[in-house]
C-alpha cells in the first residue's frame, strides 16, 4: 500500500495544492487559553457556567470586588520522567482569569459556585426587589 499520492503533472498539481491547502485559517479556540462560558438570565438569578475540564475544585479562585465578578484558576506542569520517545505531546497546563460586571440586580453576598463534571457552575441571585413581582389586582372602589 501506497501513502504517497502520486504526483501528476506540474500544473494540475498547483492548482490542487492552492485548493486542497488549508492556510492555518482555523477560527480561534477559546478553549487553549480561556473557557467557554455560557450566562443565563432566569427570574431569580444569574447562571455563569464555565467549560473548565480537568480541574480540582481546589485550583478555582471566585472573588468579588467593586461589582466585579473574577474567575481563575491555574495549575502547573508537571514534570514527568517518562521513558520513550513522544512524536507529538500537547498536554499543557495554563492558567485563565475570567471577569464579569455584575448588574445592580444581584445581591454578592448570596452568590454560590460549584463543579461537577468538568463544568464550573456559579449562581448569582438578584435582590427580592429586583425579581419580577407577581400580577396584583387592584379594586377599585
Amino acid at each position: 500500500m501506497n501513502l504517497i499520492r502520486k504526483q501528476t503533472p506540474f500544473f494540475p498539481s498547483l492548482i490542487d495544492d492552492f485548493i486542497n491547502a488549508d492556510w492555518n485559517l482555523k477560527p480561534p479556540s477559546y478553549s487553549s487559553t480561556m473557557p467557554a462560558v455560557n450566562i443565563k438570565e432566569l427570574d431569580n438569578q444569574f447562571e455563569i457556567e464555565l467549560a473548565v475540564p480537568g480541574l480540582h475544585k481546589d485550583k478555582f479562585e471566585v472573588e468579588v470586588e467593586d461589582g466585579i465578578l473574577s474567575i481563575s484558576a491555574s495549575q502547573e506542569e508537571e514534570q514527568l520522567n517518562e521513558k520513550g520517545k513522544f512524536t507529538r505531546r500537547e498536554f499543557s497546563y495554563n492558567s485563565f482569569r475570567r471577569s464579569f460586571t455584575l448588574p445592580d440586580s444581584v445581591d454578592p453576598t448570596k452568590i454560590d459556585a460549584h463543579y461537577k463534571e468538568g463544568v464550573l457552575q456559579v449562581l448569582l441571585p438578584k435582590y427580592k426587589e429586583a425579581q419580577p413581582q407577581p400580577k396584583k389586582l387592584i379594586k377599585i372602589r
